[in-house]
């Protein structure tokens, strides 16, 4: 697979390629070209001149030229679906999932941005302003770095490039390292649609380099980043260096609270949704499972007997429900977590067991509130931790505790209830009688503390790509 710059398909300059692996068979399935810091540079500048061409498409014609991805996109589905399950270790229905998010995100991005009207301040709305009218309008900002994780590299894709382009923005995507080729291949039919040559582009390679000479390049005007709190905290530093508008989204570790009055039920259901989903490789899982002493036991009996259930397998097998992580590497991390966990004081009474990229799904009782997961650890794997308590106000104060806040949950049957948690819980979201893992392309998404900076969301993307100007006509009456 290639790199896309002005719309061409590329190789690194010095050819540098990397492997791109199947985390579940170890196996190679193709090669991406390792950028050089001048083939970022080269990016760069092709961007800035592309944006300047493509800022002058119409947005109705713009809108015509994403729909007709849309409709490449179609056209390639299953291939699609394929490639992103055999390079990230999702099983295939998942994958298939996450490529038919791309009509339904697409389309909300081209119908929003028809709707993006200015105001009008009109005269005498303050003193001495009576002979003058002022007007808003919204322009591209530029050149916009869309930087992009592994864990739903197609629903990011989604997210940040549609709003770029649409508001007359240049994107230039950075996917991760581990499984960018999907991610190509999409560029590829938005060039292929009729973009711009050069307002979408794709470079490959180390994040630690490539993704650092992208977002310290001054001609960078935005970057919108979905990541880890490091990474994020990092590309902010850079971006500080040239005064880079800056969206970002990083990690949570989203409390999961089932009050004395919650349906267990529904809770175990909504774990299997909220937890499980990509093999818990998610931001906005829920991580830390915070029960009420009352629900305690029976939440954790029946938590178990479903998640026996599960079946875990090839990913590439219809059958499949839970894949592996993205690399052994990733495993390794969560069993290290995990040991850790028991060390300080958890019991593990389902799973806890690797092989290669697999981690069991894995469900550790009798948390103490003092551990590190029930704080700032963020376990990115299948894994339950289960905490008890035994007022709401000691539940919230657990979850509050964490540097992250990114969304969190309430199971209650009292409304006034979950409607005050809600409002005590210091994070970015909120979900009653369901889990953290919600996330609607409508929504504005975005975490609290050290889980981000900025939205994401058709209600609100286009206000983080876009820049307000005021025009004046001054005694215009």
């Amino acid at each position: 697979m290639k790199m896309i710059i002005d719309g061409k398909p590329v190789d690194a300059s010095n050819r540098a390629v990397i492997d791109v692996t199947n985390p579940a068979t170890g196996k190679v399935i193709d090669t991406i070209p390792a950028a050089t810091e001048e083939d970022v540079a080269l990016a760069v500048e092709k961007a800035k001149q592309g944006q300047k061409k493509w800022a002058q498409v119409p947005v109705s014609e713009k809108g015509e030229i994403l729909l007709k991805f849309v409709a490449l996109v179609e056209e390639n589905k299953e291939k699609l679906a394929r490639l992103l399950s055999d390079e990230t270790g999702k099983p295939i229905t998942e994958a298939r999932g996450e490529i038919a998010n791309i009509p339904i995100s697409f389309k909300a991005f081209v119908e929003r941005a028809k709707h993006l009207y200015g105001e009008v301040i009109p005269n005498g709305q303050e003193k001495n302003q009576e002979h003058h009218v002022l007007l808003t309008v919204r322009e591209p900002i530029g050149v916009v770095a869309c930087v992009i994780p592994f864990n739903f590299p197609c629903d990011l894709f989604d997210q940040k490039v549609a709003p770029t382009l649409l508001a007359g923005n240049a994107a230039i995507v950075k996917p991760s390292t581990d499984n960018p080729l999907t991610l190509c291949m999409l560029t590829e039919l938005l060039v292929k649609a009729g973009v711009t040559d050069g307002a979408i582009e794709i470079l490959t390679g180390r994040g630690s380099q490539v993704g650092n000479w992208l977002c310290k390049n001054p001609d960078v005007h935005a970057i919108t980043l979905t990541g880890s709190t490091e990474v994020g905290i990092e590309t902010y530093k850079n971006a500080a260096g040239h005064l880079a508008h800056i969206a970002l989204e990083l990690g949570g570790n989203d409390a999961f609270i089932v009050h004395k009055d919650g349906d267990v039920d529904l809770a175990v259901e909504e774990l299997i949704w909220g937890r499980m989903y990509n093999t818990g490789q998610v931001c906005c899982a829920s991580k830390r499972f915070l029960i009420h002493n009352s629900l305690k036991d029976e939440f954790t009996r029946k938590a178990v007997e479903r998640i026996k259930k599960i079946k875990q397998g090839d990913p590439a097998d219809d059958a499949t429900q839970l894949g592996c992580l993205i690399s052994e590497k990733a495993a390794l991390e969560v069993e290290r977590q995990v040991n850790l966990t028991v060390e300080q004081g958890g019991t593990i009474i389902l799973g806890g067991k690797r092989n290669g990229a697999f981690y069991e799904p894995t469900v550790i009782a009798d948390v103490p509130k003092t551990a590190d997961v029930a704080k700032d650890m963020e376990i990115f794997g299948p894994v339950v931790p289960i905490i008890g308590f035994d007022t709401l106000d000691e539940a919230i104060e657990i979850a509050n505790a964490s540097i992250f806040g990114l969304c969190g949950c309430i199971f209650t049957a009292d409304m006034k209830t979950a409607w005050q948690t809600a409002a005590r819980l210091e994070c970015g979201g909120v979900i009653i009688n369901g889990a953290s893992f919600f996330r609607s392309f409508e929504m504005p998404f975005g975490g609290y503390k050290y889980s981000g900076i900025g939205t994401e969301g058709v209600l609100s993307t286009f206000d983080e790509v876009t820049r307000l100007k005021t025009i004046v006509l001054k005694n215009i009456l």
